[in-house]
């Protein structure tokens, strides 16, 4: 292969090989100009229904519609050509049974031209993630805390500890056997994160899990310090745009209201330049 070859996006079955291999590289995004960002050095971009938190203003994920995942999934899909594009089945799309969730998983992947679709839940979701692996569809399995069941857990919390470990090493091997090619593993205690890595043969994608995971994932807003509401413990800040973004803002309109923007630069003449002579050789 030529070494200026263009790299190809992976697919499910090129991310399920990486399993014990090099840590896979994921970030959320929901636009066009962060997708082409993070598009070389990311193996998978999530669409996540975060979404909904992160640039709607919600106060959780359960209000994001399937209109919504496919509008961003459209757009991320604009700026991707090496990393594989996954998007979150959102709540109330597939819980209902599997002739739902093919559907609608049906629909984000014809619209959007994604890989692959995520949808939350263990034990409880195995005969879906089966009926969709079956009928073509690549699954990313999402266990430990689930964002779209906080009113059933309670909130935000740490799930898997103490007497909940078994429920949620259960949930990591039924999605597992059901066919998904990865899982996700979101705010589960560290050693009962290794056991399940250690365990399944699908890679494990951490978010406030385990260093020894398979695979890492952040929400791309967190770790770039655009939103700012709140912190999650897991989320470390590679970034601290927010404020200088702010900063700039603010300049901004200072330089607005002191009539010092737009300068001389930033404004046209009545007449247009003259046309430069080409000089001699």
């Amino acid at each position: 292969m030529s070494a200026t070859a263009k790299k190809q996006a992976p697919n499910a079955e090129d991310i399920r090989a990486r399993k014990g291999g090099t840590p896979l590289v994921s970030l959320t995004a929901y636009t066009t100009p962060m997708a082409r960002l993070m598009d070389k050095h990311c193996d998978f971009v999530l669409v996540g229904d975060s979404v909904g938190m992160v640039l709607h203003g919600l106060t959780s994920t359960l209000g994001v519609t399937m209109e919504m995942m496919i509008l961003h999934g459209q757009a991320v899909a604009r700026g991707l050509s090496q990393a594989m594009l996954v998007i979150d089945m959102p709540f109330g799309s597939y819980e209902e049974g599997p002739q739902q969730a093919f559907r609608n998983a049906a629909r984000l992947m014809a619209e959007t031209g994604c890989a692959a679709v995520k949808l939350e839940g263990g034990v409880e979701m195995a005969e879906t993630i089966r009926f969709l692996v079956k009928r073509g569809i690549p699954v990313m399995a999402h266990i430990g805390l689930t964002p779209q069941s906080i009113n059933t857990l309670g909130g935000y919390k740490v799930q898997g500890r103490d007497a909940q470990a078994d429920a949620v090493l259960a949930d990591a091997r039924a999605v597992a056997g059901a066919g998904a090619f990865s899982v996700v593993l979101e705010k589960v205690p560290q050693k009962l994160a290794d056991k399940i890595t250690a365990e399944v043969a699908i890679p494990t994608i951490g978010i406030g899990a385990s260093a020894g995971c398979d695979g890492q994932i952040l929400v791309v807003d967190d770790m770039l310090g655009f939103f700012t509401a709140f912190k999650p413990k897991f989320v470390k800040r590679y970034a601290d745009l927010g404020p200088l973004a702010e900063a700039g803002i603010a300049e901004y309109a200072a330089d607005v209201r002191a009539r010092a923007f737009p300068g001389a630069e930033h404004v046209f003449a009545d007449q247009a330049p003259a046309a430069k002579t080409p000089s001699k050789g």
